[in-house]
């Protein structure tokens, strides 16, 4: 109970965060979901216009293609018990000239490593898109596509995957070898390590 107690603590005082207030578009609204029971990690961008409205991760088309690569329903993925999600940006940051503007710094330097401490039953992060990737595995002089086809060098920790945005179409037309080779994998261990936790409670 004291670990959840300091989570739900925690968690408040990130939902109440208001550092990086002045370069926002709109009022913060930090947007994360986490159990210390959880065993996926989910580490994605920065929360969309759609996502910011309702407060609830990964409620866009992009998030429908991530369930679709994990093979989970709604009800699975926002188990917060099962599955934690932690963007690199937890607020809005705004629009760019080519979509959205990158994920504030100031949230992975400030919350990452003392929410991680509080999720102690983690078999694996799941780093989708660069920003993720290059965070958590230093891999900025690595293009996307390196990244995520060396996926077993990564292993069993992270998992690297594209971004699932509508946007990427082309980048998954150009890379079939990801829909072919990875997401067979990808989905495995998935399946895997949710089996594994309904056996152990």
């Amino acid at each position: 109970m004291t670990g959840s107690r300091t989570l739900d603590n925690l968690l408040r005082e990130v939902r109440a965060c208001r550092v990086c207030e002045q370069y926002l578009p709109f009022d913060p609204k930090p947007v994360l979901r986490a159990s210390a029971t959880a065993r996926l990690l989910i580490v994605g961008q920065a929360p969309g216009t759609r996502v910011h409205q309702t407060g609830i991760p990964w409620n866009d088309p992009s998030g429908d293609r991530l369930r679709d690569w994990m093979q989970v329903d709604r009800d699975l993925f926002y188990n917060e018990d099962r599955i934690a999600i932690i963007p690199m940006g937890f607020c809005y940051p705004g629009k760019g000239k080519s979509g959205d503007l990158p994920p504030r710094p100031e949230c992975a330097e400030l919350w990452h490593a003392r929410l991680l401490v509080e999720l102690p039953k983690l078999r694996m992060r799941v780093l989708v898109g660069k920003y993720a990737q290059d965070h958590y595995l230093g891999t900025k002089r690595r293009s996307l596509a390196e990244t995520v086809h060396s996926w077993q060098d990564f292993q069993p920790e992270f998992f690297p995957l594209p971004h699932p945005s509508p946007r990427n179409i082309r980048w998954f037309r150009d890379n079939p070898w990801f829909e072919a080779e990875v997401l067979p994998v990808f989905r495995k261990r998935i399946t895997g390590i949710l089996a594994d936790q309904d056996r152990r409670t």
